[in-house]
């Protein structure tokens, strides 16, 4: 029996997947659990037995139905939560906590506004340790990299959010982090800048050694972006299916109507959201319309 489209992949694309199977594991999770307390006292399972990997240059989404644990997933890697339960390594060491192998990017816009671009990008350089000189240098690189070397002197309320996010990454990026975190970092924007931010975030990727943990409510977007999509299960969160993307690098806006973009994106849209076959309750509404006033 044939695969379905969605598992059907090219000779590029599985060559790639072999290659990319062969990297390093940067980030694994084990049996990762995480409860919290209500205010009522109940216990709440966030988490539940979460288990996968991730390699090196690898560009991983994550993607469930609202209360699958998505941000809380991503607030443990970053160090910002402790698990209940099971355990988290990066580069075989556990995750106690914060640090600068982790970049993170939020979906608010974090930048300090008493600070210019150039100076938000050199901040983490500083805590680290960087003299002013060399953190000036440093920052302006990435700052270049992130195409926004004429805005270096510019405070964020003088940018786009756009433009905020491409500061946000870069001063993320300045660690040279062996990860970088992302949490729907393109949530708030207009469709067209959220296209355009996508186009540049595949472009930085390319060309920095980081590997990306994104997490999306976007189906599109998680298919257009990534190697690899993790799908959880809500209440409680837990894995689903790990799915592997089959369209082929480097990625294009003509490639959202491929057949396997398309089989893709059908697929993970069954998995959040699976076929209802019981009747929608109907509300108790009474008519407040004239007679023969009907909209169909």
């Amino acid at each position: 029996m044939d695969k379905p489209v969605y598992q059907q992949q090219s000779p590029q694309v599985a060559e790639r997947f072999a290659k990319l199977k062969q990297r390093p594991v940067v980030l694994d999770v084990e049996h990762l659990g995480k409860q919290f307390l209500s205010p009522q006292g109940e216990i709440i399972q966030a988490l539940q037995d979460v288990s996968f990997h991730v390699h090196r240059r690898e560009f991983m989404s994550v993607i469930g139905p609202s209360g699958c644990g998505k941000s809380t997933l991503i607030r443990i890697v970053a160090g910002l939560e402790t698990p209940t339960s099971g355990e988290i390594n990066l580069d075989g060491t556990p995750i106690t906590g914060p640090g600068p192998d982790r970049g993170m990017v939020f979906q608010s816009y974090t930048l300090f506004p008493w600070l210019t671009v150039k100076k938000n990008v050199m901040f983490g350089l500083k805590m680290s340790g960087h003299g002013e000189v060399e953190a000036e240098q440093d920052a302006m690189q990435w700052i270049e990299l992130v195409g926004l070397s004429r805005f270096a002197n510019a405070y964020p309320h003088q940018l786009s959010g756009g433009m905020k996010q491409r500061v946000a990454i870069a001063r993320a990026l300045a660690n040279r982090p062996r990860i970088l975190l992302m949490d729907e970092p393109f949530g708030a924007l207009d469709a067209q800048t959220r296209a355009q931010m996508q186009a540049y975030l595949m472009q930085i990727w390319e060309n920095v050694d980081v590997t990306i943990m994104f997490i999306t409510h976007d189906l599109d977007e998680a298919v257009y972006l990534s190697d690899r999509i993790l799908v959880l299960k809500a209440n409680p969160g837990r894995v689903d299916e790990m799915v592997e993307v089959p369209v082929a690098h480097p990625r294009e806006p003509g490639q959202f109507l491929n057949p396997e973009f398309l089989a893709t994106k059908e697929h993970i849209e069954h998995l959040i959201h699976p076929p209802v076959t019981e009747e929608i309750e109907r509300l108790p509404i009474q008519r407040m319309t004239p007679v023969g006033d009907d909209v169909y």
